[in-house]
């Protein structure tokens, strides 16, 4: 009887003892995303393992929530500048984000989205939100490829 009181104690202990040690495969499998800010786009490229070249080099206050592994994800941005007709295309919207997170726009059901290489962008209030991957047909529409 006394060993079963003790259980939740060892389980805790143990989940304790893991996420010290570092083993990001059983947190990965418990939490399958991640989050990260960047101050800048330079910080963005300097720091994050995917790419986003269609942000706007001024952009601040970048947050993503991403898959764990990469791969899907959201993004949004602070900035005054429009995206570059070099990276993206306005197109009609065919995808939606995989993630929400609470800075994410309410209304991403949007009729059109820029086509930017893999991501879906559209404007927000002070700037840009964008998810990958999007749809094929949108993909094929952006001159990024």
């Amino acid at each position: 009887m006394n060993t079963l009181k003790l259980l939740p104690l060892f389980a805790a202990a143990a989940v304790t003892g893991l996420t010290l040690t570092g083993c990001s495969s059983v947190i990965d499998k418990i939490q399958p995303e991640k989050a990260h800010e960047f101050a800048s786009t330079q910080d963005l490229a300097r720091d994050w393992n995917q790419t986003a070249d269609w942000l706007p080099a001024d952009s601040t206050q970048i947050k993503i929530r991403e898959a764990s592994t990469g791969g899907p994800a959201i993004l949004a941005t602070t900035t005054d500048d429009d995206l570059d007709p070099a990276q993206c295309v306005e197109t009609e919207r065919q995808s939606a984000p995989t993630y929400s997170d609470d800075w994410s726009p309410t209304d991403v059901y949007v009729d059109h989205v820029f086509a930017c290489g893999n991501w879906a962008v559209i404007k927000t209030d002070g700037g840009w939100y964008g998810w990958t991957p999007n749809d094929p047909d949108e993909k094929a529409a952006s001159p990024a490829q």
